[in-house]
């Protein structure tokens, strides 16, 4: 027997165990009891639209039980529907303007979803919305001040980056509708601007640039194949810096290269100074609409372009060419890369079957067959049992076992409309198509060749039912071609072959038609008609010829099934081609061998010429039927003359006549010798 000590010993360790196994109890009680209020806690906050405490109570309810799917579901299902409607409030907010709101939306988004990519393109959109503002507030001011190429190239800008956006685009079509096409190099526009009247004669080139820089603030510089005492003869009244330029570069074989704000460098137009100096610009164009392929053909067709890189997995196109090529290019894909036109087709399908059938008159039984009823021993009838028969012994029966007489007199009429109404949205020049019935399985058996061949089954099958292609054209005058066709096919019958295949006989009506309807206009297609007519009767021979008592000895039945489809349809313009503005449609392209562009060829007011002291006052114009006088060489004044008094002279004289407003007048060069 244990004694005293050991058994209050073995009480302890009872006790100590018991209390190890109770505490881990019941704090598994209590934390399932936490983890429910938690979640009802959460439950509640989230229904009352405190999402982010709600949240943190489903973490709390997670945490206590990390295993309960429950707790992780609603979780994540209150988490996904409240990133959902934040990114849907800030998107619109976004769109309206309302900047701050549309930040705390996708900062709250990003607070629930550090890794939400649609938040963090939001910000980026965000970003990129307000840096465009302040671009579209200083395209305006320039606007306002008829800096009009600053305003295109800011607005430029904005439209490279969101070609959808409508403001920007608008006040573009502004400036463009007042000047002429932005100067390529913006830093060289003010000084292109400056108005000049020049007029050179057999003068050398380096001497006629010289006075252009004089009058405009320009540096030129001069490729060392450059003729500089080459001869140029040049005639401009009221004209500017950028057409003297440009003339003078046209006339001699000559091309540029800007080399900063103020520098230009001339070089000779041939091959190998072009490669040398030319710069060549990389743009990157997002198709929205056309296909990369087809604008690259574009491109490559028109400007020639070599560099052209197309990728059809983003549908974007990369083009290596010169600026001018470029601005051209700008063009031509804003031209292709538009909306294709879609059109909504209403169409109607009615089937119309109607059926007529009568039945008039009485169905005798067609045969009677007498039995005996008895046999000798019950084992089969014999000869002998053929003594015994009288009227109790043969019984009578009707041929099919029935030996009844009807009266028929009935007349059913039925309609059966089988309607089917679509809509389907179709892009220009695409088919659109509509199958309404069943397919029929059609097996085919192949026997391989040989005697120890085997055969094999196919299964093949065929619409049967309705069928219907639309193909629309849509034109720019808002009217739509359709190219319809319309097919119903019905099951006739089966037949069953040698082999046991089962093959089907399929009645067929079709239709085929070309439409060209307005907006809105309807047009109904109906003939597709199938009658049948079949009519049976029954009578007894002879009695049921008689004119009215052969009604009491025959039958007759009539059935009339006749079945027509009317097609109904009607276009909507969903979206038409946009003409684009004339100057968008039709602009300068240079010349075959370059895209150099042309100067502004609007007309300007002639020139005021500050008062020269000591210089001789203007002649007066010559009358239309008066010769022209010219001043003897002797008394031409030193100083810039008007161009009405500079007349041809054996000599070359260069004048350069400058304006008033932004420089002093340019000395002239000296005369030369004869």
């Amino acid at each position: 027997m244990p004694s005293h000590p050991q058994k209050r010993a073995g009480r302890r360790v009872l006790t100590h165990l018991a209390r190890g196994l109770a505490l881990p109890a019941l704090a598994l009680v209590l934390g399932g009891c936490a983890a429910q209020l938690a979640y009802r806690d959460g439950r509640d906050l989230v229904e009352h639209d405190q999402v982010e405490a709600g949240l943190r109570k489903f973490q709390d309810a997670i945490a206590a039980e990390p295993g309960n799917a429950k707790y992780q579901a609603a979780y994540l299902q209150a988490r996904d529907r409240a990133i959902v409607r934040y990114l849907e409030q800030a998107e619109r907010a976004l769109a309206a303007g309302q900047y701050p709101v549309a930040e705390q939306g996708f900062q709250r988004v990003l607070a629930l979803d550090v890794s939400n990519e649609r938040g963090r393109a939001g910000l980026r959109a965000l970003d990129a919305a307000q840096r465009q503002d302040k671009l579209l507030a200083s395209a305006r001011e320039h606007a306002v001040k008829g800096e009009n190429e600053l305003a295109s190239q800011q607005l430029n800008a904005i439209l490279t980056e969101s070609p959808n956006h409508e403001q920007a685009r608008q006040l573009l079509r502004e400036v463009q509708a007042k000047v002429a096409p932005p100067v390529a190099e913006s830093g060289l526009a003010k000084a292109f601007r400056q108005p000049i009247s020049i007029e050179f004669r057999d003068a050398p080139l380096k001497q006629v640039f010289e006075v252009i820089a004089r009058r405009s603030g320009l540096n030129f510089v001069f490729d060392k194949d450059v003729k500089t005492d080459q001869r140029a003869s040049i005639f401009l009244k009221n004209s500017t810096v950028e057409s003297a330029i440009y003339f003078l570069l046209m006339t001699n074989q000559l091309e540029r290269q800007v080399m900063d704000g103020n520098t230009i460098l001339i070089y000779p137009n041939v091959a190998a100074k072009l490669k040398e100096y030319q710069e060549m610009v990389v743009k990157t164009f997002y198709l929205a609409n056309a296909e990369a392929k087809l604008v690259a053909n574009t491109l490559k067709t028109i400007l020639k372009s070599r560099d052209v890189v197309v990728d059809e997995k983003l549908n974007l196109l990369i083009v290596r060419d010169t600026p001018e090529a470029i601005r051209l290019a700008e063009r031509l894909v804003a031209l292709q890369d538009t909306p294709e036109a879609e059109v909504m087709l209403e169409v109607a399908i009615l089937e119309i079957k109607r059926t007529r059938l009568m039945e008039l008159g009485v169905a005798w039984p067609a045969g009677v067959s007498l039995t005996p009823l008895s046999t000798s021993g019950g084992t089969g009838l014999t000869i002998r049992d053929l003594n015994n028969l009288n009227q109790r012994t043969i019984g009578i029966a009707g041929v099919g076992g029935s030996f009844n007489a009807t009266i028929n007199a009935s007349k059913t009429d039925g309609d059966a409309n089988l309607l089917a109404n679509p809509r389907i949205r179709v892009r220009n020049k695409e088919k659109a198509k509509i199958v309404i019935g069943d397919k029929v399985p059609v097996i085919t058996t192949t026997i391989s060749p040989g005697a120890g061949g085997f055969a094999t089954e196919s299964v093949s099958y065929v619409d049967v039912g309705l069928t219907l292609n639309a193909e629309p054209t849509i034109y720019l005058n808002n009217e739509v071609g359709i190219r319809v066709q319309l097919e119903v096919s019905n099951l006739v019958n089966q037949i069953q072959t040698k082999s046991g295949t089962t093959a089907y006989q399929i009645g067929t009506r079709q239709a085929s038609t070309m439409l060209q309807l307005k907006d809105g206009e309807n047009q109904v297609l109906a003939g597709l008609i199938n009658s049948e007519e079949r009519s049976t009767g029954s009578h007894v021979p002879g009695i049921g010829d008689l004119p009215l008592l052969g009604r009491l000895f025959g039958s007759n039945r009539d059935d009339n099934q006749k079945t027509e489809i009317v097609l109904s349809i009607t276009p909507h313009l969903i979206r038409n081609v946009q003409r684009p503005e004339a100057q968008q449609s039709e602009f300068s392209a240079g010349t075959e061998a370059n895209f150099r562009r042309r100067p502004d060829l609007a007309a300007r007011p002639a020139a005021q010429l500050p008062p020269v002291p000591g210089a001789r006052p203007a002649l007066p114009a010559p009358q239309p039927d008066a010769a022209p006088v010219s001043p003897p060489p002797s008394q031409v004044q030193p100083g810039p003359l008007p161009p009405s008094a500079v007349q041809p002279v054996p000599v070359a004289v260069p004048v350069a006549v400058p304006t008033p407003e932004t420089a002093p007048p340019a000395e002239p060069a000296p005369a030369q010798g004869q």
